[in-house]
């Protein structure tokens, strides 16, 4: 990895909280810390664009609410976005937690969260995107040749 060092100037306080938040967290040095930040930020950047993307969405809902799991099944299949793969697990007797894995424009899937986070008996859920474009332009490790992602 070619490396160019840099000089930031950061309050005091600013840099305690955020020396303490690495240490509470484990996340390693100030470095890596604030190379992940430049890496998210570009990628929320980048995921507005009009390539594709991919990304998550994770929710948790009522199974019990009448119908919501055909209407569930069925926003998959009726958005442009492409459900590529659902991890499905029973939290209790009545909440699941569902991640599902999505590949589209970025625009198509925040179509997709909206119409399933806004369906009565979700609970909670999150978007989060990523660009594939930019994984390949700031890849933290190289893959063996014999290891491929299909992306």
């Amino acid at each position: 990895m070619d490396l160019e060092r840099v000089s930031l100037a950061i309050e005091k306080e600013l840099l305690r909280r955020f020396d303490a938040l690495l240490k509470r967290g484990n996340l390693g040095n100030r470095s890596e810390a604030v190379r992940d930040l430049i890496r998210r930020r570009l990628v929320e950047d980048e995921a507005g664009g009009e390539g594709e993307v991919v990304g998550t969405l994770t929710l948790v809902y009522d199974h019990g609410q009448r119908e919501l799991t055909d209407r569930l099944v069925e926003a998959g299949h009726h958005r442009h976005a492409r459900v590529l793969s659902t991890l499905h697990v029973h939290l209790d007797d009545r909440l699941c937690l569902e991640v599902q894995a999505l590949r589209g424009t970025h625009a198509e899937l925040r179509h997709l969260a909206d119409h399933v986070l806004g369906l009565k008996g979700v609970k909670h859920g999150q978007l989060v995107v990523s660009s594939p474009r930019l994984w390949r332009a700031t890849a933290r490790h190289a893959h063996p040749r014999a290891h491929r992602h299909a992306i």
